[in-house]
């Protein structure tokens, strides 16, 4: 097969890749960026873990095929914290205390950080219907969504 090449912008900063046309934006990732927030649970765009921001809209990546970025904006968990600082996403779930075993919380927080850039002001049914993409197994989702909120009105 051969290789395409594909041109797109990572965590703020512009990137060129050649890769096989049918490689998974999961592997690109994690493999080739060495970018291992954005995790694989179900390979099925169900549960979320590999979850990140294209376009500023929260995307599953197991399911994106690699050309399907060519010309994006992609943002990662390791994206977020600038100068050492974390987002103030990434704060608010540390101090709700919504980080249990920690598989879930990248792709919880990029849908987060995706509903909070397009609605600064979510209401609380919009906060679980952004996140709802996304399986946790140890929250019970309650810290999570009280996250979101704590998250919204420090913004």
């Amino acid at each position: 097969m051969e290789k395409i090449k594909v041109s797109f912008r990572l965590n703020y900063e512009d990137v060129s890749i050649l890769t096989d046309p049918n490689r998974r934006v999961l592997d690109l990732l994690r493999e080739d960026f060495k970018l291992t927030s954005v995790k694989e649970g179900c390979s099925e765009g169900e549960c979320g873990a590999c979850t990140v921001i294209v376009d500023g809209k929260a995307v599953t990546s197991c399911i994106m095929l690699a050309p399907q970025i060519d010309g994006s904006e992609v943002i990662t968990l390791e994206g977020l914290s600038k100068n050492g600082e974390l987002d103030i996403v990434q704060e608010s779930f540390v101090e709700a205390g919504a980080v249990q075993c920690g598989f879930c919380t990248p792709g919880m927080v990029l849908s987060a950080k995706a509903l909070l850039m397009e609605n600064p002001n979510p209401s609380k049914e919009e906060i679980k219907t952004a996140v709802s993409g996304n399986l946790c197994r140890c929250t019970g989702y309650k810290k999570i969504v009280d996250a979101v909120e704590i998250a919204r009105d420090k913004a």
